[in-house]
């Protein structure tokens, strides 16, 4: 075991202080990483605070983590000391389910092992996340940054890219199809990006004038205000897929009637309140109402090479880990161009 430092929630009431804590030492299928940034995602927001029910604590948030390779197992061949390695949502898996048999391990039938407030099989207790000074995974959980890429930019692409990224793929978004995007927040604008790089006609939704020029900026084709009515009828039954990233009570039917027949309307956005669907909005035309949740470790691989062939990284705010609670607050009130990213470098003159 080794000393880590890190910011953590003692409990859901708390301000998140200063935090020392162990970690493992790297055995032989595993990497052992100096957090250089770490990505700022609203569930961190509602773990650290308790607001889904399941909260560990003391609470280590953050899953998307970019850092240095300063140590590796002697099994392990992908990665070597010195490397640019990434970290997101999953630290393991049974791997022996359907689901992780497909490369689905976000699906995993037994449960995956989330990157912080899961069980830790390995150390026991529970897992600690990214805003800490290290980290230490598995190799098959550990992906590849391309080295074009900002580092601190490409953080958030762990969490937020690869949760609009899975169901463009998977829903096959590109040339002919018309794709919409609810929300232009940290998952909707890299959806924006992503849905134009991969040839799709991108219309952005958005209660926001003021989002208009930068939904433009971003890769959209065209960008509806939500609450005009007659602009919103102007797209009726139209859409092949439509990725709806709001995680605040909204009316989805809406947007349900927006899709063609046949297609889709895919919820990544998670509300607190469950959403009222008509279901007279989904039988009439056939349309299909999913979800989806972030990615396999193949599928995020897929994403970081496809970034770094395009320049893709995420819209930041640079900030310290001191500064974290005010982010937090900051981002309830959507107070932020796209996500913000710690520079964990800042932990070295946390007090």
């Amino acid at each position: 075991m080794f000393t880590c430092t890190g910011y953590a929630a003692e409990a859901a009431d708390k301000r998140l202080t200063p935090f020392t804590f162990e970690r493992r030492d790297p055995g032989p299928t595993d990497v052992a990483i100096e957090i250089l940034f770490c990505g700022v995602c609203h569930s961190d927001l509602h773990t650290a605070r308790g607001e889904w029910g399941n909260s560990l604590y003391p609470c280590v948030p953050g899953h998307e983590i970019v850092g240095r390779v300063t140590a590796v197992g002697g099994k392990v061949s992908r990665f070597k000391v010195g490397d640019v390695a990434a970290v997101g949502c999953m630290v393991d898996s049974c791997r022996t389910c359907p689901s992780c048999k497909a490369g689905l391990e976000q699906y995993c039938d037994n449960g995956f092992t989330a990157t912080y407030n899961s069980e830790d099989k390995k150390s026991g207790g529970h897992t600690f996340g990214g805003y800490a000074s290290h980290i230490v995974v598995d190799h098959d959980f550990v992906l590849k940054v391309p080295t074009n890429l900002d580092l601190a930019a490409a953080a958030p692409l762990l969490c937020a890219g690869i949760t609009t990224w899975s169901p463009l793929r998977h829903w096959k978004a590109g040339p002919g199809k018309k794709v919409g995007i609810v929300g232009l927040g940290g998952l909707g604008h890299m959806g924006v990006k992503l849905a134009h790089a991969l040839g799709a006609h991108v219309v952005l939704f958005t209660t926001s004038p003021g989002k208009i020029a930068d939904g433009k900026r971003l890769g959209a084709d065209e960008v509806v205000l939500s609450k005009d009515e007659a602009a919103m009828a102007a797209h009726a039954e139209s859409f092949d897929l439509i990725v709806d990233a709001v995680a605040a009570d909204h009316d989805i039917n809406a947007y349900l009637g927006l899709v063609k027949r046949d297609g889709t309307l895919v919820q990544v956005g998670a509300p607190e309140k469950p959403l009222a669907v008509n279901v007279f909005s989904v039988i009439w035309k056939r349309r299909n109402f999913a979800g989806s949740l972030i990615g396999g470790i193949a599928e995020t691989q897929e994403m970081l090479d496809f970034c770094g062939r395009h320049g893709i990284t995420s819209d930041i705010e640079m900030i310290p880990i001191q500064k974290i609670d005010e982010a937090y607050a900051r981002m309830l009130e959507s107070d932020v161009k796209y996500r913000f990213v710690v520079d964990m470098a800042s932990l070295k003159t946390a007090a």
